[in-house]
């Protein structure tokens, strides 16, 4: 069956077709002034789960069923490429404590480890999927979870199972601190997770992530975080890179190294880390740098039951396979933690794709909203509207290398949110607003 969504005031794609160039050189504002393929007084037919036309009211073909939308503006779903939403207990103490002056270094994660060990795994996924339909309901359609909470084999590989039964996007994390057990034995804690604990999660993710913090005590250094990643890397997963979050360190250079499709937090970086990330997309991909698809990929990566032409999935391969490293910035933690913002626009500028996400978890960010996190970016990080817009939605593709989300170009996944509003500006510009309206997802309405 065919759905019309028509009267659509205004529709942003983020498809090349309608002018969706995503980030840009031109005029030095590391944006164009519509890349991100506005429709005005538009039209959308969904069949099969999938987009099968876009483009002006007037000219839509008919469908089975029409849905009036009454001027409001439509937008591809947001991706939200970062997010710790498998967890028990909480850290509103901590958070607190913060908003009084205690510095954020990370530590309180072993509260949370303690909790989530010892919840059941009916109430670690009462509390998932309450946070992914929380995300749904504020626009969000595709998300990223990592595990990181367990610091064992048998709660890591749990979290994980959980996580599957959310999304396909799951990260193995066990490199996220060293818990207390190992603190005097850190070769030993490494050689659990790329041994047996990667052995035991492998089966569950799709990537692996770790913690590069050398100013963390509790975090890994650059020889500890090249280990985990090429453990990963020959165990058939992608690989992500929490960096540069704290202090300037190795993450993004690590992140670039490996062929990572993310480095994230990136709050802390030298001209050699931008340097390094612009350089990573050289080329890359079917358009580039900014490119706001990457449709043209290969499917060489080497789980085959999950990716590859008509997957959505894009490549994850090393350094060489034609796709960069995205920085994936994450001002929700800064604007929890009471932290120096990421510059988005140095990024931009330097011809570095930038995602959005939240980071929703229970310490240094307990937000799930992206429309919060796109109205920091205006307004904290100097993002445009669109660039902030383009970033939580094709840049968080990118991030996760899909190319069916993200965009709402000819076959792209129906997955589309509806606002109460004109226009997208309205996510920044009336920040705080419950401005969701509907979300479709895979062709259907989910809210």
């Amino acid at each position: 069956m065919s759905v019309l969504l028509t009267n659509i005031g205004e529709l942003v794609t983020n498809d090349p077709a309608h002018g969706g160039s995503g980030p840009d050189l031109a005029g030095g504002e590391g944006f164009a002034p519509d890349g991100i393929g506005i429709v005005p007084d538009a039209a959308v037919v969904i069949e099969e789960g999938r987009i099968a036309w876009t483009g002006p009211a007037s000219s839509a073909p008919a469908a089975d069923d029409v849905v009036d939308l009454a001027g409001r503006c439509v937008l591809p779903g947001f991706v939200d490429s970062h997010s710790h939403t498998v967890f028990a207990g909480d850290r509103a103490a901590e958070f607190a404590a913060r908003m009084t002056g205690e510095p954020y270094t990370g530590g309180g994660i072993a509260t949370t480890v303690a909790a989530t060990r010892a919840a059941s795994e009916d109430d670690l996924r009462a509390r998932g999927r309450a946070l992914v339909r929380e995300m749904l309901a504020q626009g969000t359609t595709t998300v990223e979870i990592k595990s990181g909470y367990g610091q064992d084999i048998a709660t890591e590989a749990r979290t994980l199972r959980i996580a599957r039964e959310l999304t396909p996007e799951t990260t193995y994390l066990g490199a996220h601190t060293v818990p207390a057990e190992y603190a005097d034995d850190r070769a030993g804690y490494i050689d659990l997770v790329t041994g047996p604990m990667l052995a035991a999660c492998a089966p569950h993710a799709r990537w692996v992530d770790v913690f590069c913090e050398p100013a963390a005590p509790t975090a890994f250094d650059e020889d500890e975080v090249r280990a985990v990643l090429l453990a990963g890397l020959r165990a058939g997963l992608g690989a992500r890179v929490h960096g540069n979050q704290l202090a300037a360190g190795p993450g993004v250079r690590l992140a670039v190294e490996v062929g990572a499709a993310s480095v994230d937090h990136c709050t802390h970086l030298t001209d050699a880390d931008v340097d390094a990330l612009a350089a990573s997309w050289s080329g890359a991909g079917s358009g580039g740098p900014g490119a706001a698809r990457f449709a043209d990929a290969g499917s060489d990566y080497v789980r085959p039951a999950d990716v590859g032409p008509g997957s959505g999935r894009l490549a994850d391969v090393g350094p060489g396979a034609g796709f960069g490293t995205v920085a994936t910035l994450l001002p929700a933690v800064e604007f929890s933690t009471r932290s120096p913002y990421p510059d988005a626009r140095r990024l931009l500028a330097a011809g570095v794709p930038v995602a959005l996400a939240t980071d929703c978890n229970p310490g240094s960010g307990y937000s799930s909203s992206m429309p919060f996190v796109v109205a920091l970016a205006v307004r904290e990080m100097r993002m445009s509207p669109a660039g902030a817009l383009w970033s939580a939605t094709a840049g968080g593709a990118a991030a996760l290398r899909r190319d069916d989300v993200g965009h709402l170009g000819v076959g792209a996944r129906a997955d589309l949110t509806v606002l109460d509003a004109p226009s997208h500006t309205y996510l920044s510009y009336r920040p705080g607003v419950p401005l969701i309206h509907q979300v479709w997802q895979s062709g259907t309405r989910a809210v």
